[in-house]
């Protein structure tokens, strides 16, 4: 129990004194980054399931 009170401590400690934590801009700055990225991703997700979509339709046309 000794050891886990110390580590709890000791995290507390490290959060507070050690870490570095980002200014409202940055954090608005890097919000936006992977807001752009997860639309950018999801689109082409979007494309590729569109293109594969009609091929399979396609393909399936000229066997039945």
């Amino acid at each position: 129990m000794k050891k886990i009170r110390r580590y709890i401590k000791e995290s507390f400690t490290e959060l507070i004194h050690k870490v570095t934590w980002p200014t409202w801009s940055e954090l608005q700055n890097s919000t936006t980054v992977v807001m752009i990225a997860s639309l950018i991703i999801a689109l082409t997700v979007w494309v590729m399931d569109y293109a594969f979509d009609n091929i399979m339709s396609f393909v399936y046309r000229l066997l039945y």
